[in-house]
């Protein structure tokens, strides 16, 4: 039987932690109820998922957070006509 080689592990890279109770410094981010959840690069994939999960659990309250100019955006859920 083969032993596994151990160059494989060092060439793993680190974990990037992102911490939920930070706001982050590069991208964007959805604040939902006033927490940090999800990290994304585009405001358009923010929107998108801010959208998914407002139709899906329409009593949140669910903000897009831009972090190159510190400011939080409301994600509106379409009111049908």
């Amino acid at each position: 039987m083969k032993k596994p080689k151990i160059e494989a592990v060092e060439e793993q890279q680190p974990r990037k932690i992102l911490r939920a109770d930070k706001a982050p410094t590069t991208g964007y981010s959805l604040v939902v109820d006033g927490h940090f959840k999800s990290h994304h690069d585009t405001v358009e994939a923010a929107e998108e998922a801010g959208m998914a999960l407002k139709n899906k659990f329409p009593m949140l309250q669910v903000q897009v957070y831009d972090a190159a100019s510190k400011t939080r955006s409301m994600v509106q859920w379409p009111v049908p006509a």
